[in-house]
């Protein structure tokens, strides 16, 4: 019997508020949904929370019946509105980079539209070697475990269910909504600041 192929170091980013900044998109894109449906949608308010799927934050706006069409929606005119103004986060590309670097593979495992997703990535210049979309919470895990992810880097309480969900490492940075306490007590492994501390945590792991 063939020996079982083994994964190389595989570490998994959340997308929003861990690798990349996207408030000003993000609030662009429903002012402008606001604006076309002549519902009212606090923007300010909206982005203050981001990290759960598109469809929990509309159900604050419109009514059930609607929810489907105006995400629908959302994701069609994001490209329009979302990806130019949206910047990398400090350490961003210089996290996956740490990743490919010693050999390992960097994926990207997001409850954003795929599509989109990946706009913002090449916009950026982020060059993970994977992008995985539409998975939340502990449904990433799904996308973890295909690849073998041994750590899985994200902002929100959601990001450490997922990465424990798979057996992965939670490792949070208190750069979304989700302040460092509430990331320990949602039982992170491991907290940092932000991203710049990333590589040097990287090395230090890998060693062991």
């Amino acid at each position: 019997m063939a020996p079982m192929a083994t994964h190389p170091l595989t570490v998994g980013f959340d997308l929003d508020m861990t690798l990349i900044d996207s408030r000003p998109g993000i609030h662009a894109a429903y002012l402008a949904l606001s604006a076309e449906t002549g519902v009212w949608i606090d923007a300010d308010l909206a982005v203050t929370r981001l990290g759960p799927p598109l469809e929990l934050e509309l159900a604050h706006w419109f009514p059930d019946a609607q929810i489907q069409e105006m995400g629908d929606r959302y994701r069609e005119i994001y490209a329009t509105y979302a990806i130019e103004p949206t910047l990398a986060l400090p350490g961003a590309r210089e996290a996956v980079a740490a990743v490919q670097e010693l050999g390992g593979r960097a994926i990207v495992v997001t409850a954003k539209h795929e599509p989109n997703a990946k706009l913002h990535l090449a916009h950026l210049g982020i060059a993970p070697d994977e992008v995985i979309g539409w998975l939340w919470a502990e449904a990433k895990a799904e996308a973890l475990r295909e690849h073998g992810a041994s750590v899985y880097v994200g902002d929100h309480t959601g990001d450490v269910r997922g990465a424990h969900t798979a057996e992965a490492l939670a490792v949070a940075v208190p750069t979304g909504p989700c302040d460092a306490a509430e990331l320990r007590e949602a039982g992170a492994d491991v907290i940092l600041d932000d991203l710049t501390a990333f590589p040097d945590w990287l090395r230090s792991y890998s060693r062991k």
